[in-house]
């Protein structure tokens, strides 16, 4: 049985744009935060509809997934509730000083629901855990001395995010992989490593989490130094502004939210998928059946109205009763799938 399921009020009931209206009425400031932590959780279908109960008396939002292994929570903090939430959760013994990752930006719509689910694993790896030692981590390495090992040129820069992630900004000479998934990334990571098991290897991700099982898994796979940066990049960003520190990294980072990503450098370092203009600007297709995420510039937004194609241009003009004709019978359409696997049908130039 879903242990999501049958759960008596323990779940958001108001639409999308009810929520939006309730957000923007909102006269007091929110602190977009993320926070993780691999620990044995007992209980944790209970620990879900306790946090669930405390987190919606406190208004807060947020995507927040536990499993037996841990927690990995993605929140918006109302400010007057921030010490009241704090002090909740460090009440708790399996959550006890979690280090809290704050957003470089945040413009109070991160989130639009509260969401607390359960999972198998609080970050699909698929991994067989039992295979190897996953507390057998790589050394976590603070903002001064990641940008050291990059500057002394013998270390290999790995991105362990998805391909749309690093699309649109990723640390000076860093390996991208192509995965759209975690799950796919992992063996094409341990390809393209093939052979540099003595090198020493420099990691990140948005806030560390899936640094820290990938590097685990290399360590398991024979390479003898491996390093991750500590808090990920959303931890770089408040530590190099605090300690003026040289900024290493070009571009956005993507976040999964309703902001899609939060400016670290100032530059653009990507392009519209359907113009070739420079653009960072992330979004979905207008056609909920299709939901594709690619990126678009303003131009191309107003010429294809906020669709991918002209095709789904065409559909998401329909009256919302037939759109919803269209989509009956399937499933809904990953809001994160991208372009990597789709063919952007435009008009020629």
């Amino acid at each position: 049985m879903d242990p999501n399921a049958g759960k008596k009020g323990l779940y958001n009931k108001m639409g999308p744009e009810q929520l939006r209206k309730k957000l923007e009425a909102e006269d007091f400031k929110r602190r977009t935060i993320s926070f993780y932590k691999y620990v044995m959780i007992s209980e944790p279908d209970e620990m879900r509809d306790q946090l669930f109960m405390k987190w919606n008396e406190m208004d807060c939002l947020g995507r927040i997934y536990l499993a037996s292994e841990g927690i990995n929570a993605q929140m918006n903090i109302p400010e007057h509730h921030w010490t009241e939430f704090v002090q909740h959760l460090y009440s708790l013994k399996e959550f006890d000083k979690v280090p809290f990752k704050i957003a470089v930006e945040d413009e109070n719509t991160s989130f639009l629901k509260l969401t607390v689910k359960v999972r198998e694993k609080i970050v699909a790896d698929g991994l067989d855990d039992g295979f190897f030692d996953v507390t057998n981590v790589g050394k976590h390495l603070n903002a001064q001395q990641w940008n050291e090992a990059i500057e002394s040129g013998n270390a290999i820069v790995v991105d362990i995010r998805n391909h749309y992630e690093s699309e649109i900004g990723h640390f000076e000479g860093a390996l991208l992989p192509e995965a759209e998934t975690f799950r796919e990334e992992l063996p094409e990571v341990l390809d393209m490593l093939k052979g540099k098991e003595d090198q020493k290897v420099l990691l990140y991700c948005t806030g560390g989490i899936r640094c820290e099982k990938t590097s685990a898994f290399l360590k398991h796979h024979g390479f003898q130094d491996v390093n991750q940066l500590h808090g990920g990049i959303i931890d770089y960003a408040r530590q190099i502004k605090k300690e003026k520190l040289d900024n290493k990294f070009r571009g956005k980072n993507f976040v999964f939210d309703e902001r899609l990503g939060e400016q670290i450098s100032g530059e653009v370092v990507s392009n519209c998928h359907q113009c070739g203009e420079a653009c960072d600007v992330h979004v979905n297709c207008a056609n909920k059946d299709c939901n594709l995420l690619f990126i678009q510039c303003d131009s191309c937004s107003e010429k294809y109205e906020h669709s991918c194609s002209i095709e789904c241009r065409e559909i998401a003009q329909l009256p919302p009763e037939k759109q919803k004709e269209l989509r009956k019978g399937r499933k809904n359409p990953k809001r994160f799938h991208s372009h990597r696997k789709a063919k952007l049908k435009v008009d020629k130039p």
